[in-house]
């Protein structure tokens, strides 16, 4: 390694960020957003509240994160400076390890800048469904769950089950998860699509190859100021018992709801909830979600904007193949690794950062 070379290019790299971001900015509006929080009425309105104390939170942590990093950088340029100077061999072997996770850290924050979508800050709905395959794209669609989960937990981020529907004999039919995390929409739109799995088939007493396919769909979470009007008259709305893994008092009572919009046709069901009420309102918003994203692909489409058809359910992006070699590979950016099982178990940061920069210069 190039330490000394290394170093520089961080800085300059965070530099570049810095000016992006607008730190400067951000603590203004902090400061702003901390005035409001301070008002004695703030909670008579409840919605504005939190609003603004999300916010303050959010843009808190951003200017933690830059600052942090930029602490490190130059901590690391210190302890490096005085390495040289006192032929520290221990002192360089440490900044040589620090500089690795920093290249690490400053490559997830430059990755976030580019998300400057309309709704790219916004938490994320994620909905995995089994498609062609039978019971193996069952299992398969259980895998991406879990696999997203786990990515999740990786980065302790909040996840909450809206929707699951088990197949009869093994893994789900589709679930709705609900990501809680800023910037969670725009980091994982570029999961979008058909995902693809190639294995002996663990359902198969022949032992043959099986391959087997899921859809990934992800929406970003519909806020107060999205105005997406439903009419009572545009829904229909039935209740039914729960099925499945439902837990004490889950199944034993008409508590899942299932609404269809009638002009568009859109169906959404939950049943995760033990409350009918509870379950009929993460309905609605997964409703919601999806005549905003109807809304968006409509306006984008009138004005030309999707030019590579990616937000397409039958758009296959990515491959993961079990037999007869190890390998996950994203068929847009190329980008691959030969441990699946990582891969399954939520490492999927290097592909979704390759997807963000495909996404970008694309």
């Amino acid at each position: 390694m190039d330490i000394p070379a290394d170093l520089k290019e961080l800085s300059a790299t965070l530099a570049s960020i810095e000016a992006v971001v607008d730190v400067d900015a951000l603590r203004r509006e902090a400061g702003d957003l901390e005035q409001q929080a301070s008002a004695p009425d703030l909670w008579d309105d409840l919605e504005h509240a939190q609003q603004v104390t999300s916010r303050l939170s959010f843009v808190q942590g951003e200017i933690r994160r830059v600052a942090d990093l930029r602490r490190r950088v130059d901590d690391a340029q210190t302890l490096w400076d005085l390495a040289e100077e006192m032929d520290d061999a221990d002192s360089r072997a440490e900044v040589e390890t620090e500089v690795t996770a920093l290249q690490g850290a400053v490559d997830q924050l430059e990755v976030r800048t580019l998300l400057s979508g309309e709704y790219d800050a916004r938490e994320a709905l994620l909905t995995i469904r089994s498609e062609a395959g039978g019971v193996d794209a069952a299992d398969f669609a259980e895998m991406l769950l879990r696999m997203y989960a786990r990515w999740a937990e990786r980065h302790n981020y909040t996840i909450e089950a809206l929707d699951t529907s088990y197949a009869e004999e093994a893994g789900i039919k589709s679930a709705t998860i609900q990501v809680k995390a800023p910037y969670a929409y725009g980091t994982l739109s570029v999961e979008q699509g058909t995902h693809r799995l190639v294995r002996i088939s663990p359902f198969d007493n022949q032992g043959r190859r099986q391959t087997s396919f899921v859809g990934v769909e992800v929406l970003p979470v519909v806020e107060q100021s999205d105005h997406v009007e439903i009419a009572d008259d545009d829904i229909r709305v039935d209740v039914y018992r729960s099925s499945g893994k439902g837990g004490q008092g889950v199944n034993t009572t008409d508590s899942a709801v299932r609404i269809t919009h009638l002009p568009t046709g859109i169906v959404v069901t939950c049943q995760n909830e033990r409350s009918q009420i509870q379950n009929r309102a993460s309905a609605m918003n997964v409703l919601q979600a999806r005549l905003l994203e109807r809304r968006r692909e409509e306006e984008q489409s009138a004005m030309n904007a999707l030019k590579d058809g990616s937000n397409s359910w039958g758009n296959q992006m990515r491959s993961y193949v079990l037999h007869p070699y190890q390998m996950v590979k994203d068929l847009r950016t190329d980008f691959e690794v030969g441990n699946p099982q990582a891969v399954l178990d939520g490492d999927i940061d290097g592909f979704i950062e390759a997807g963000i920069r495909w996404r970008r210069s694309s």
